[in-house]
C-alpha cells in the first residue's frame, strides 16, 4: 500500500507567521546555543552522525544544559531519547544517563554511539570482514510480508546476502559497524524516498532505481557500504581518542569513572519505572507534527529482525495514535482548544498532551529535590493558532511541585526540511525553546506515581542494556 507523503496530522495555515523582533513573552531570554557552546562546531561530531534519525536533538543544547545544571557523576534521565544525543553528551562530560524510548532502534544505536573500547579499531579487520561478506552464502530477508514492494529483486538479493553475513558472525563492534552502514544503504537502494521521514514510493525514486539498474549498481552499493563502514570506524576511533585524552588530563581518578549510559529501547516511558533517583532531566519531546518515529524507521527495524507484530505494537503506542487516558487542563491549553473549530484537532491535542505529560511526569518523579528539568520544545501552529508548548508545560508542572526558573529562546537559522514533501508550513518554526523547571525541595509528598513498569502489556518488556566495555582486539 502506498503511503501519501503529503498527509500531516496537524494541518497548519499556509502563510507562516512573519518573524518578530520581540520574544513571545517578557519571560523569555534570547540565546544562541551554538554561540554558548563554541567548542561544538559540528552537530554531527564524533559519533552523533553514525545513524540517521528524524528531528535529532542538537548537541549544543544538551551540552549547555549539562554544563549549567549538572556536575560530574550526576545521573540524567531522558524519557524521549530518540537518537541518544543526551547519552553521548552525558558520557563525554563524565555524567551518567538513563535513556528511555519507544523505538527499539535505540538499542542498536547506543553501543556504537557510546563506544567504550580503550583501543583504536583496526581498519584491516573491518576490510577483511567486508571482503568476506561479498563471498558469503548466508541469507537474511526481513520478516516483512511487503518487502518485495520496496526493492528491485536483484538489489534485495544482494542486501539479503550482506545482512545474512553480518547476522552470521559473532556480534561485536565490527559487525555493529557494518550493520550501521547497511541500514543506510538498505534505505538508499530501496524504492522509498529516503529524503522523506516516512516510507513512501515516488515516481522520482522509481525512475532513479530503474536507471541505476542499467548501470554498475552493485559496485556502487558495495562502495557505499565500504565508505560508510570506514567512516563509522574512524568516528569511533576519534571517540576513543577524545575520551582517552580527557581521562589523561584528569589523572587516574577520572579514568575509573568516565560515565555510564543505560538505555532501554522499545519501552513506553509513560509507565516504565526509572531505576534510580536522578539529578536532572534533559529531553526534547516529540513535536506536534513530528511524532511518527516508528513509521519513519520501520524499514530499519525490519532489517534488524523485528516482526510485523512487534512494529505494529510499537506504532500503536505512538503519539497521537493512542487515545488520551486523561484530559490535561492549563490556562493556555484550554484557550487554544476553545479557539479550535475542528473536533479532531482538539482530540489530537488531548492525545499529545496526555501522553507527552505522562512520560515527562513519570521521569520527573525520579528527580531529586532541587533537580533541574530541561525541556526543549518548539511552538508550532495549528489551524492558525500558535501553541506555546513551553508555556503549557510550565503551567502544568508549576501546579505540581515544580518551580519555573527560566525559558530560553533560540532562533533557528538553518533547518533542513524535506523537499519532496508537500509541507504546508515550508518555513518551519522560527524558534525553539529550552524550558527550565526546578523540583520543589520542600514538599515532595504530593507527587503521584504513574504506576508500575509497562502496564500496557508483556510485548513491551524493557530491554535494559549498557554500553559494552568492548575491546578492539
Amino acid at each position: 500500500m502506498q503511503v501519501h507523503i503529503d498527509s500531516i496530522l496537524f494541518p497548519t495555515d499556509t502563510a507562516p507567521e512573519a518573524p518578530k523582533d520581540t520574544t513571545v513573552s517578557d519571560e523569555v531570554e534570547f540565546v544562541s546555543f551554538r554561540g554558548l557552546v563554541p567548542e561544538i562546531k559540528d552537530t554531527g561530531y564524533l559519533t552523533h552522525a553514525i545513524f540517521a534519525y528524524p528531528a535529532k536533538f542538537i548537541p549544543q543544547v544538551v551540552r549547555y544544559a549539562i554544563n549549567t545544571y549538572t556536575k560530574e557523576g550526576d545521573w540524567i534521565v531522558d524519557p524521549f531519547a530518540g537518537s541518544g544525543t543526551v547519552g553521548v553528551e552525558a558520557y563525554l562530560c563524565k555524567r551518567n544517563a538513563v535513556l528511555l524510548d519507544l523505538n527499539p532502534l535505540l538499542n542498536a544505536m547506543m553501543p556504537l554511539k557510546v563506544y567504550r573500547g580503550k583501543e583504536r579499531l583496526r581498519e584491516g579487520v573491518l576490510c577483511q570482514l567486508l571482503a568476506d561478506m561479498r563471498e558469503s552464502a548466508h541469507r537474511f530477508t526481513p520478516p516483512w510480508s511487503n518487502v518485495a514492494y520496496w526493492y528491485a529483486p536483484e538489489i534485495l538479493a544482494v542486501l539479503s546476502q550482506y545482512w545474512g553475513f553480518v547476522n552470521s558472525i559473532d556480534s561485536g563492534v565490527y559487525s555493529a559497524i557494518i550493520k550501521s552502514a547497511l541500514l543506510k544503504v538498505s534505505k538508499r537502494f530501496s524504492y522509498t524516498e529516503h529524503r522523506t521521514p516516512k516510507l513512501a514510493r515516488s515516481k522520482r525514486k522509481l525512475k532513479a532505481i530503474e536507471e541505476l539498474l542499467e548501470e554498475n549498481w552493485q559496485e556502487q552499493l558495495e562502495k557505499m557500504v565500504y565508505s560508510l563502514s570506514l567512516k563509522t570506524l574512524r568516528a569511533l576511533n576519534d571517540f576513543v581518542m577524545h575520551t582517552q585524552q580527557r581521562e589523561s588530563r584528569c589523572g587516574d581518578r577520572s579514568y575509573q569513572h568516565l560515565g555510564q549510559v543505560e538505555f532501554h529501547g522499545g519501552v513506553d516511558s509513560s509507565y516504565l519505572a526509572v531505576p534510580r533517583a536522578c539529578d536532572a532531566l534533559i529531553t526534547s519531546p516529540p513535536y506536534l507534527q513530528a511524532q511518527e518515529y516508528i513509521r519513519s524507521t520501520k524499514m530499519e527495524l525490519f532489517w534488524l529482525g523485528h516482526t510485523e507484530a512487534e512494529i505494529r505494537e510499537f506504532a500503536r503506542l505512538e503519539i497521537p495514535y493512542r487515545k488520551a487516558d486523561r484530559l490535561i487542563h492549563t490556562e493556555t491549553l484550554d484557550k487554544i482548544k476553545a479557539a479550535l473549530t475542528r473536533e479532531d484537532l482538539q482530540q489530537r491535542l488531548d492525545s499529545y498532551f496526555c501522553h507527552t505529560l505522562n512520560a515527562l511526569e513519570n521521569s520527573m518523579n525520579c528527580l531529586k529535590p532541587n533537580a533541574a528539568a530541561c525541556i526543549f520544545v518548539g511552538n508550532p501552529r495549528i489551524d492558525g493558532i500558535t501553541v506555546e508548548l513551553w508555556r503549557i508545560l510550565a503551567e502544568y508542572f508549576t501546579a505540581r511541585d515544580f518551580v519555573f526558573e527560566k525559558v530560553y529562546e533560540d532562533r533557528i537559522k538553518t533547518r533542513q526540511l524535506f523537499g519532496a514533501r508537500k509541507n504546508k508550513n515550508p518555513d518551519g518554526m522560527k524558534s525553539e525553546f529550552l524550558l527550565i523547571l526546578r523540583k520543589n525541595a520542600i514538599d515532595q509528598t504530593s507527587v503521584l506515581q504513574r504506576g508500575p513498569a509497562l502496564q500496557d502489556g508483556e510485548s513491551l518488556l524493557p530491554v535494559s542494556r549498557t554500553s559494552p566495555d568492548s575491546d578492539a582486539s
